[in-house]
């Protein structure tokens, strides 16, 4: 018996078109394995109410075609079910596709979803919310809320909001709770990692794994602007452990109290409560992965 698939596609992510993505899946799905169909975003937040139907029809796997947004929607409109997530990568960042080798060209996407290699990963709650990637409260949730308005996307929309914004943020203050221990600090970043990078291989905590139960606080504490060359490259290059700015702690639960009510949840902008708690939801999504 064939499994039935359905993808979700947001025509507005990233910046290519989307138009020649019916035709690829068509040529390249294995169809005697597979029935499908196709459904288009119409308006944000639409691809949670595709899910949702997608649940009560009956399909098996779930096929975001998007961005981070779109498989932020997707995916945790699945949280807690059987029903398997896949993923075509057609955003600016594509983070968690790049953590899990799913691959960024199309064609082998779609072969990666005939594969049907299959994980169960952890997603993260925060108060009332979920997101399965990267979660902040820092200057990363700036970037998020900017990046949302700006007409720019793609890597080199990112690069521009940074170099723009960076020189005059000032950094917020945090009070973090981790296993009954207060902590005070001063931070640029104050960043949850589920999976390693953001996007555009800019990874936040090399180290995190999707299935591990544990999840990551990443933190960077302020530094003189001359250092921010050095910075970049060393999250370009992996090399936390080498700076004296960095702190990474793995925990499980968590409570930060923050100075702006400002955060970001896969890319995708909220407000939120000052209060947050936090924690990891093990083995909460089923996925499809890369080799």
């Amino acid at each position: 018996m064939k499994r039935k698939i359905r993808f979700i596609v947001n025509p507005k992510s990233g910046i290519q078109s989307k138009k020649n993505i019916p035709g690829l899946i068509a040529q390249y799905l294995d169809t005697e394995s597979f029935e499908y169909d196709i459904k288009e975003t119409e308006y944000r937040y639409h691809a949670i109410k595709i899910t949702e139907e997608s649940i009560a029809e009956g399909f098996e796997i779930v096929c975001a075609v998007g961005g981070d947004g779109s498989v932020h929607e997707v995916g945790t409109a699945l949280i807690g079910t059987t029903i398997k997530m896949a993923i075509i990568p057609a955003g600016s960042g594509n983070g968690l596709a790049r953590h899990l080798k799913i691959p960024m060209d199309t064609k082998a996407a779609i072969e990666t979803i005939n594969n049907s290699k299959a994980d169960i990963m952890d997603t993260v709650k925060v108060n009332d919310r979920s997101f399965l990637n990267v979660g902040g409260f820092g200057f990363d949730s700036l970037i998020a809320k900017q990046f949302d308005s700006d007409k720019r996307r793609g890597f080199w929309g990112y690069v521009k909001l940074i170099r723009k914004e960076f020189f005059s943020y000032r950094a917020s203050h945090f009070e973090i709770e981790i296993d009954g221990v207060k902590t005070k600090k001063k931070l640029i970043l104050c960043t949850i990692a589920n999976a390693n990078e953001y996007g555009n291989g800019f990874s936040i905590s090399p180290k995190s794994e999707v299935n591990d139960g544990i999840i990551e606080l990443s933190l960077l504490h302020p530094f003189r602007f001359w250092h921010f060359p050095a910075m970049v490259l060393c999250f370009f290059k992996k090399q936390h452990a080498k700076s004296r700015f960095i702190e990474i702690i793995p925990f499980t639960k968590a409570k930060i109290t923050l100075e702006k009510a400002v955060a970001h949840y896969d890319g995708e902008p909220f407000e939120v409560d000052n209060e947050i708690n936090i924690e990891v939801v093990p083995q909460s999504l089923h996925i499809l992965v890369g080799k």
